[in-house]
């Protein structure tokens, strides 16, 4: 049964009766017997700077320091299989309600951002980053597709954490670091197995993220030669791989790159040609770092571009016999006369 309850004008012409002693009594016995949320609106009314301290305090970004250690903590268990079970340092209900957890670390790592400690902040941001995309080739969590699971979105994550370095720490600091990250993050077809879920419906090619970063000529020749250093330290690990004896790990790894990067790799070609930074096309087009039919493919349209017809055709000749069925290496080929 509905309480019945005074309107405003009876509300009003009962306090009227009231004196001044009344009236403080009243208002005394509904802040001490009241809930929590009525105290609050109470002490906002009789002393506004009470309010004004917790909603500065409410808003503060969290500890960077703090959130980092929690992220690391958290993506050490993850990769040790912690979650997976078999481990007491993360008990069973722990296990089940992973993707609350995960969804928490990225919240704060993310609200982080907002704090004056930006490299903190951002390291671990990346810790995130790293582990969501290794999330796609690695089984860490009982899922069947984690990064949906988690409902992760990895390039708003990364347009949060480029959009903070480039404000806070200029543009150069964010060529610098988002350089080596799209390297590292870029995934073609998304960070789900499917692509076809909430998460994936939300993402969007990092490459398009960098691009709207990049707003005259001049950026996109700063960007790309910080990618290039980038790539050189991806060489550089690469010859180290084939000291250990590992070569055709480092070969496929290549030809995945240049297949992951090809969408950067055409809008680069089209930025940079004919332009101030075009000399660094050929620097890109061969560089040891990327391998395999999709470089051979950016060499035949540089070469196609610059009017070297005869070495387009050969070039793109060996990109349909890696790949024969390749829509963009058989568009080419009909446009050239191959």
């Amino acid at each position: 049964m509905a309480v019945k309850r005074l309107n405003r004008e009876q509300f009003f012409d009962k306090l009227a009766q009231m004196d001044e002693a009344g009236l403080k009594k009243a208002l005394w016995t509904l802040y001490w017997r009241g809930s929590a949320s009525m105290r609050e609106r109470i002490e906002a009314v009789i002393d506004p700077q009470v309010q004004q301290v917790r909603r500065a305090v409410s808003k503060a970004p969290p500890d960077p320091g703090v959130v980092l250690e929690e992220v690391t903590e958290f993506a050490t268990l993850a990769r040790a299989g912690a979650y997976l079970g078999g481990d007491r340092r993360v008990s069973p209900k722990e296990r089940t309600r992973w993707r609350h957890t995960f969804r928490e670390h990225a919240s704060e790592a993310l609200d982080a951002l907002r704090a004056e400690d930006v490299e903190t902040s951002a390291e671990a941001v990346e810790t995130m980053m790293d582990l969501a995309c290794e999330m796609g080739d690695y089984y860490y969590f009982r899922s069947e597709d984690s990064v949906e699971a988690a409902r992760f979105v990895v390039s708003d994550a990364a347009d949060a954490l480029w959009s903070t370095i480039r404000d806070k720490r200029g543009f150069a600091a964010f060529c610098e670091r988002a350089a080596g990250q799209l390297l590292r993050w870029e995934s073609p077809y998304g960070w789900t197995l499917r692509g076809d879920g909430w998460v994936g419906q939300r993402e969007t090619p990092l490459v398009q993220v960098v691009a709207r970063m990049l707003p005259a000529a001049d950026a996109w020749g700063q960007f790309t030669d910080q990618y290039l250093l980038a790539l050189d330290r991806a060489a550089e690990d690469g010859r180290g791989a084939r000291a250990r004896g590992v070569m055709s790990t480092e070969d496929v790894t290549s030809k995945d790159r240049a297949r992951a990067l090809s969408e950067w790799h055409a809008l680069l070609l089209e930025r940079l040609v004919d332009g101030d930074y075009e000399d660094r096309l050929d620097i890109l087009v061969e560089h040891p770092a990327l391998a395999g039919p999709e470089r051979t493919f950016l060499q035949a349209r540089l070469a196609e571009h610059r009017g070297d017809r005869d070495s387009a055709r050969r070039l793109v000749r060996e990109c349909l016999t890696a790949l024969p069925g390749h829509r963009g290496f058989l568009a080419l080929a009909k446009e050239i006369g191959a």
